[in-house]
């Protein structure tokens, strides 16, 4: 790209719509100024987040990346599918990039859609390193908009990853600021009894473990597009239109929940593949994944974008606006949920709740393969997400009682791939010990572990077991994941699959990218304590691989 070009689009004086095919990104210290706490972090071109990368189906991207730290780095192109050697993961498919060189991406644009970009390296991400990338279709949208916006949501912390390692590691609970109080005993004795709070209090006890347990890393502040709540990050529009938002979670642990008070969202698009369209109130984005939305406003008022954090601890706040310093009002963060035994699987480990050792009789199965249901309170029976234990205690429901995104609410636009049985399927099961805070895949750290080993041209099925109390996203590298929704082959494409405890969710991948890749839990501190696998794929067009032209694959990620 034109140098000058790409300073003006820095500087904010033009749009990033550029379709060239050459850019250049440095990786800096940056300061981050979040309107709560300023700090160093790291950043792209002096800034967190990077520009907003825009490129087009079909063209053949050189992107050269100049490392102005002091320690190795990386870009990883999270979503994009490419020759293995691009994939940018240290270790796995490059060495990474030492200070003071450059490092020259260069790979095909073979799909379309919102995706993300950001370092495999350390705990730079978390630390600011991340962007975001919009890749416009060769031919017309099934949709129509406007105008449109990145909404590139993160969980800013003042503190360093290396030191939120560090505590977690001294004390899993360090960063957990809702922990239960003696107020909130009694209070719960009114509604259930004594002795059944007791008996409940002591069950958990045992367990060592909290019900409050659902975000490991709280304090943060919540950023749209690296604007604090009280900064605002505003979008503008004419009323009448109809405006695109690519809501990207940036976030080191955070799931966010999405609404925007008065408005209804049309979901078309989901880790940047178009689905049937899907009229909802409020979606649960989970770490990594990508949500595209359609909205319509008819007045001439604000409305506010509310993400707020899945365990109610921070929120993100922007605002849509058809005139600059136009609001409206920010929500109150809800009550934060509580874990249920039903988010334990009914296992209780009197230990320290090891969940390595854990498994032989987690038979629960909340794929796709049928709804529970749960009372409102009314009477009124509602169908239960089938994404979550029956009776769990994050069970998302909207806040004004609406439709709340399910991944069974998710059917692709125009399947990619035929349907056919899967040729073998590979248990994984999401382990950890939460005392130690060690996090593993099938009782295995990364270090201690074997790669799985795939077949060209072979079709997997992946069955995820969790058998612990966190939500994990879970990110392979390279192929696409076909989630089972129970659709056939109207069954959506992504890239990151969130189980919820004491699930068991299905994914089926058709192997076709040769080389090794990345597979892993996308929260920060899980990923860097032992969730994490290298996938080695075998055969295929070797001599293709070698000479990184892997054009037309469909099947690859960050």
């Amino acid at each position: 790209m034109n140098k000058c070009i790409l300073a003006a689009v820095l500087a904010g004086l033009m749009p990033f719509q550029v379709f060239a095919g050459e850019y250049d990104i440095s990786v800096d210290r940056v300061q981050i100024d979040t309107g709560d706490f300023v700090k160093e972090g790291i950043g792209y071109n002096g800034a967190s987040p990077g520009p907003v990368l825009r490129f087009r189906e079909g063209e053949e991207v050189t992107i050269n990346v100049t490392n102005n730290l002091d320690e190795m780095t990386s870009i990883h192109w999270h979503g994009l599918i490419l020759p293995f050697e691009q994939d940018g993961v240290p270790g796995i498919s490059f060495p990474g990039i030492k200070p003071g060189e450059t490092f020259t991406y260069k790979f095909p644009i073979v799909q379309n859609g919102t995706y993300w970009f950001h370092s495999h390296s350390g705990f730079q991400e978390p630390n600011g390193a991340y962007g975001a990338i919009v890749i416009e279709p060769e031919g017309r949208e099934p949709f129509r908009y406007d105008r449109e916006y990145v909404v590139q949501l993160t969980d800013k912390h003042p503190h360093s990853g290396d030191r939120i390692m560090r505590n977690l590691k001294m004390s899993a609970d360090y960063y957990n600021r809702q922990q239960q109080t003696v107020g909130d005993f009694f209070a719960e004795s009114g509604e259930k009894g004594f002795m059944a709070t007791l008996k409940d209090r002591m069950m958990w006890g045992d367990m060592r473990m909290m019900k409050a347990d659902i975000e490991d890393v709280q304090g943060f502040t919540g950023l749209i597009n690296g604007k604090g709540p009280e900064q605002n990050w505003t979008g503008l529009f004419k009323p009448g239109e109809r405006i695109r938002l690519r809501f990207i979670n940036s976030s080191a642990m955070t799931y966010f929940d999405v609404r925007i008070p008065g408005l209804e969202m049309t979901v078309v698009q989901a880790d940047g593949n178009n689905v049937q369209p899907v009229n909802v109130d409020e979606f649960r984005i989970g770490v990594a994944e990508t949500y595209d939305v359609i909205v319509r406003i008819k007045d001439e008022k604000a409305y506010t974008i509310f993400a707020e954090s899945m365990g109610r601890s921070g929120y993100a706040r922007g605002t849509l606006a058809p005139a600059d310093g136009m609001t409206a009002e920010v929500p109150e963060l809800r009550e934060a949920p509580l874990l249920t035994m039903a988010d334990m699987a009914g296992h209780m480990d009197h230990g320290g709740m090891d969940h390595g050792d854990m498994g032989k009789d987690s038979k629960m199965d909340h794929s796709a393969m049928g709804h529970g249901s749960m009372n409102t309170g009314d009477g009124e029976a509602l169908p239960e997400d089938s994404f979550y234990a029956e009776g769990s205690g994050l069970m998302p429901t909207a806040s004004n009682g609406g439709k709340f995104l399910s991944y069974a609410d998710l059917k692709a636009q125009n399947p990619l791939y035929e349907d056919r049985e899967p040729t073998r399927e590979i248990e994984l099961r999401l382990t950890g010990n939460m005392e130690r805070y060690e996090w593993s895949i099938n009782g295995t750290k990364y270090e201690d572990a074997d790669p799985i080993v795939l077949q060209y041209g072979e079709r997997v099925r992946f069955k995820f077991v969790n058998e612990t109390m966190m939500t994990h996203p879970m990110h392979l590298h390279g192929m696409w994941s076909i989630l089972d929704v129970g659709e056939g082959k109207w069954n959506p494409l992504k890239h990151v699959i969130s189980v919820a405890p004491a699930t068991t969710v299905y994914m089926e991948t058709e192997v076709d990218a040769p080389g090794e890749w990345a597979f892993h839990c996308h929260l920060s501190y899980h990923a860097a304590s032992g969730m994490f696998r290298k996938i080695v794929v075998e055969g295929g067009p070797d001599s293709t691989v070698a000479e990184g032209e892997q054009s037309g694959q469909q099947g690859g990620e960050s």
